[in-house]
């Protein structure tokens, strides 16, 4: 009989495998969530009401035992997966749209950021990557090319820097703890891009314990990187978990770090792009922490 270790592993190489999405399932034609060739989880709310009450055998419980145990990883699969990830890219969407239509120069969206989900799998707590989406659709449908994209979250946005490692129009500066002790592991400092592309992605990792003075300490080498490329369209992603007391970091930041940051990209935006800039909550585990660095943000872009 198969013990609980293994039966998570089999989970794993099973996800792993066949890039699992979750269709929401309100009617036969539910939309899927699953790259070409992979398999669907077709689930939800309403196929979990076929069952009978009071004890019967096939009770309405069923689908909730199996979700719970599949339910394992650090992004797990849910009912309404698809539904809630699609509304995170549709909103940036509209953000983008509501930019390049001149109704607004700026933009801030809490929720969203999602660095770590990659084109054909999910990861890191991101299911879909709004940011990506947005870069491919200023390319495709507005013609717009170089983009900055600057990351101070905590954990490297990887998701966004390999998407995009060989392309020479995509500005990356990327401040992050140390990926030899900080998930996903990755943002050396001397990945700086591939082939065509080398010397326009810019990984500062900054080592546990490090606050304030260390992050300005290595801001102006971002301010000199985005000047020398002079992008069209500034992204910026200011997750929340390198203040102080994030329960999943060891960075020790005050707010004033997302102050600087946000007040200064804006100066940037408004000398390259036309003051063109989007700005996504990210991550950030700690709620008082989020709210105080978000609202630095907000007031700085706002202003």
């Amino acid at each position: 009989m198969d013990t609980p270790s293994d039966l998570r592993g089999a989970r794993r190489r099973w996800l792993a495998s066949v890039g699992v999405g979750l269709a929401a399932a309100a009617s036969p034609r539910a939309s899927f969530a699953a790259p070409r060739g992979g398999c669907a989880l077709i689930a939800g709310d309403a196929l979990a009401r076929y069952g009978f009450r009071d004890g019967h055998p096939l009770g309405m419980d069923r689908q909730g035992a199996f979700l719970e145990l599949l339910d394992d990883g650090n992004t797990p699969v849910f009912p309404g997966v698809h539904e809630a990830s699609a509304t995170v890219v549709g909103s940036a969407i509209a953000g983008l749209d509501a930019i390049v239509a001149g109704r607004c120069t700026r933009t801030f969206q809490p929720v969203g950021g999602f660095h770590h989900a990659r084109r054909d799998r999910a990861a890191g707590f991101c299911v879909y990557n709004d940011v990506g989406v947005v870069i491919e659709t200023l390319r495709r449908v507005h013609g717009i090319r170089r983009v900055a994209y600057i990351d101070i979250d905590v954990h490297h946005g990887d998701g966004v820097f390999y998407a995009f490692e060989d392309d020479p129009d995509l500005i990356v500066a990327d401040v992050h703890e140390d990926g030899r002790v900080r998930y996903p592991g990755t943002g050396d400092a001397d990945e700086t891009g591939l082939g065509a592309a080398a010397g326009t992605k810019l990984n500062v990792p900054l080592p546990s314990g490090a606050g304030d003075a260390e992050f300005l300490a290595a801001w102006g080498r971002i301010e000199r990187h985005l000047d020398r490329f002079a992008p069209e369209f500034f992204l910026f992603q200011s997750g929340a978990d390198g203040l102080d007391g994030d329960p999943l970091a060891s960075l020790r930041y005050t707010p004033a770090v997302h102050a600087h940051a946000a007040a200064r990209l804006r100066v940037l935006a408004d000398r390259h792009a036309g003051g063109r800039l989007m700005a996504f909550g990210g991550g950030g585990y700690d709620r008082g922490n989020l709210a105080a660095a978000w609202c630095e943000v907000l007031a700085a872009l706002g202003r």
